[in-house]
C-alpha cells in the first residue's frame, strides 16, 4: 500500500471513530437510571400503601371471579346465577328462622363446683356484692337458697339439679314463695346462661327471698296433697 493510501485509510478510521458514540457499560447505566427514577419528583402521584393494598385486593377478587366463571357452566352468566340462587336461599332461611338470638338455657346445673354449705355460698355472695359484682352475687345467693333448703330436708340433695327444678320442687312445700322462687330461678338462668347483667336490686330481692325462706315453716306433704285435691 502506498503512503498516500495509508494516510487516507487513517483519516477514514478517525472520522468513523468520531461519528460512533461512546458505549456506557450496562450495569452503571442501569444504576444511574435507578438513581434518577428514585428522585421524589417522579413519585409525587404514586398511590399510598392503603391504595396499593386495596388495588391488590380487587385484583385478587377479580382473579377469583375469573377463575370461578371459568369453572362454572355458562361462564360469567352461570356464576351470576349461582350467586343469585345462594343469596335467595339465604334470604329465605333468614325469613324462615328469623334473626339468631341468644336465648337463656335452663339445662345447666345449679352447682358447678364441689359441695359447699349454705353459709359458704352466702359468704361468697356477700363478698361479690361488696365488690359490686352483682352477677356473681346473684349466682351465689341462689345457690345458698337451694343449699339451705337441702340442709333443711325440704329438697333432696341431688347432683345435676337445675335452678328451675329446685324452684319447682321447693314451691310445693313453700307455696307462698313459689312465684318468687321461679323468678329467682329465671334470673339465675339469665345471668348464668343468657349473658344478661343484673343490678343491686336483683341481688337485694334474692337476699330477701333467702331470709324469708329461712323464717318460713314448710307445709307437710299431706297438707299439700290435700290442697291439691
Amino acid at each position: 500500500m502506498s503512503t498516500a493510501g495509508g494516510r487516507a485509510a487513517g483519516r477514514l478510521r478517525a472520522r468513523a471513530s468520531d461519528d460512533v458514540p461512546v458505549d456506557t457499560p450496562r450495569v452503571p447505566a442501569r444504576e444511574a437510571a435507578e438513581r434518577e427514577l428514585s428522585r421524589p419528583m417522579y413519585h409525587e402521584n404514586d398511590p399510598n400503601l392503603l391504595e396499593r393494598a386495596i388495588d391488590r385486593f380487587w385484583e385478587w377478587v377479580n382473579d377469583l371471579f375469573t377463575a370461578a366463571s371459568g369453572a362454572t357452566p355458562g361462564g360469567t352468566v352461570g356464576l351470576v346465577v349461582v350467586v343469585v340462587v345462594v343469596v335467595f336461599l339465604g334470604v329465605v332461611l333468614w325469613l324462615r328462622l328469623g334473626t339468631p338470638q341468644r336465648t337463656p338455657s335452663s339445662g345447666g346445673t345449679l352447682f358447678d363446683e364441689g359441695p359447699r354449705s349454705a353459709v359458704e355460698h352466702r359468704t361468697a355472695a356477700e363478698a361479690h356484692a361488696a365488690a359490686h359484682r352483682w352477677n356473681q352475687a346473684v349466682q351465689e345467693r341462689m345457690r345458698a337458697v337451694v343449699r339451705s333448703l337441702e340442709e333443711r330436708a325440704l329438697l333432696d340433695p341431688r347432683p345435676g339439679r337445675t335452678a328451675d327444678e329446685a324452684a319447682a320442687e321447693a314451691g310445693r312445700s313453700l307455696p307462698g314463695h313459689a312465684g318468687r322462687l321461679r323468678a329467682a330461678a329465671r334470673e339465675f338462668d339469665d345471668v348464668t346462661y343468657g349473658g344478661r347483667t343484673v343490678d343491686e336490686q336483683a341481688y337485694q330481692r334474692l337476699s330477701e327471698l333467702d331470709s324469708d325462706l329461712r323464717r318460713t315453716k314448710p307445709l307437710l306433704d299431706a297438707t299439700v296433697q290435700g290442697a291439691a285435691e
